[in-house]
């Protein structure tokens, strides 16, 4: 793989890491080991097989060890923790679906909390491990559908199987940390930090999967049919997929860099006025493809949250972490990332990252800052 100068972001705490991730064949998954393979990490895959054809992870086949395996099962998961030695782990594995939670209850519970549960049991008899970052969802907290942004000291919380999974996860986690890899015995009694990274909807070229906005819309458009929108006033916080990626990855620098005050639930979503309804995102798609077409039919589905919003100013205060695109060129990026899969056969993964990157420097964001040597154009 050509050097593509980006072996020094996050000030370069990935060259050369061993990188344990869950849910790697995932739609998130599968951008984050296509970005810290580029990163020059040593990454370990650990996940079910790809739920749909075609779907991201095959399309970008980043340089990784991938292993199929399913996180309910201890010994295999314990197995390949151990066999990989890493030196991080993100865990993303999940059941991620509200309405499949639904249909899959108990199994959701048990993907969501006993297979978290599975994997930090895995880190802790793993002696190599120094960092963990527990993936969950802005979903996790009590959902009140209040006008401002949940903060990470808000109360846990549920109404769908999904969304208290999460929480579940969250307090989980907690019990973990507080148990086992307490900051207070840092280097004394254990080598571990553990944080949990809490994100909003994501969007981005390569999903696929079932009950997601986007991917309802791409499917049918390729296929001439119309969508049907079930809850067109329903707010979400959108953003693209590298927003919240970049935040686990600075996140995760932090813990490798032995900052114990990270040991804690982090925020990342969108600003505020990436807060847009399903209509307002249906009429953006609408404007960036025309062959796409849509028509509302009233939700008769089980209860689904309204209105959530995330307040991530702790991040952006301590972190130094913030939002790059808004929702106009998040929704640019995704339609056109599909748009030349469908129409040129081209996938635009990388050319995405490079912009994202560019984008981050031009910002000054201090984590997208190339590395002594290397310069921006080399990111192309």
């Amino acid at each position: 793989m050509e050097n593509l100068g980006i072996t020094g972001l996050f000030g370069g705490a990935y060259n050369g890491k061993r990188v344990f991730l869950t849910g790697h064949t995932g739609f998130k998954g599968s951008w984050l080991s296509f970005w810290l393979h580029r990163m020059g990490a040593e990454v370990t895959g650990y996940a079910l097989a790809p739920e749909t054809a075609p779907n991201h992870f095959s399309l970008v086949t980043p340089g990784m060890n991938s292993i199929l395996g399913d996180i309910r099962n201890r010994i295999t998961l314990e197995k390949a923790i151990s066999e990989a030695s890493p030196e991080i782990v993100f865990h993303l594995a999940a059941q991620p679906l509200v309405r499949r939670s639904y249909r899959e209850p108990v199994e959701t519970f048990e993907t969501n909390v006993i297979g978290t549960a599975n994997l930090l049991e895995a880190c802790r008899k793993t002696p190599s491990v120094r960092a963990i970052v527990v993936v969950t969802s802005d979903k996790c907290y009590e959902n009140r559908e209040w006008l401002w942004g949940y903060r990470e000291n808000d109360p846990m919380g549920g109404y769908d199987p999904y969304s208290a999974s999460k929480g579940c996860t969250e307090v989980l986690a907690s019990s973990w940390r507080n148990s086992f890899f307490h900051p207070d015995s840092y280097d004394s009694g254990h080598h571990v930090l553990l944080a949990t990274a809490r994100a909003g909807n994501v969007v981005g070229g390569g999903d696929w999967s079932e009950d997601r906005l986007v991917s309802d819309i791409v499917r049918a458009t390729v296929l001439g049919k119309e969508t049907v929108i079930r809850s067109p006033q329903a707010i979400r916080p959108w953003q693209h997929v590298l927003e919240p990626l970049g935040g686990y990855l600075l996140l995760g620098q932090k813990l490798l860099e032995k900052n114990k005050e990270f040991t804690e639930a982090w925020n990342f979503g969108p600003n505020e006025e990436s807060s847009l309804t399903v209509k307002e995102v249906v009429e953006t798609i609408r404007r960036l493809w025309d062959r796409f077409s849509y028509r509302v039919v009233p939700s008769q589905d089980k209860h689904e949250a309204g209105l959530l919003r995330l307040d991530c100013s702790k991040a952006r205060m301590k972190m130094g972490w913030k939002g790059i695109w808004d929702a106009e060129t998040t929704f640019e990026k995704t339609i056109r990332w599909y748009r030349h899969y469908y129409e040129s056969a081209e996938v635009l993964t990388q050319v995405d990252l490079s912009e994202y990157i560019r984008d981050a420097r031009t910002l000054g964001l201090t984590w997208a800052l190339p590395a002594e040597g290397e310069t921006d154009d080399r990111t192309n």
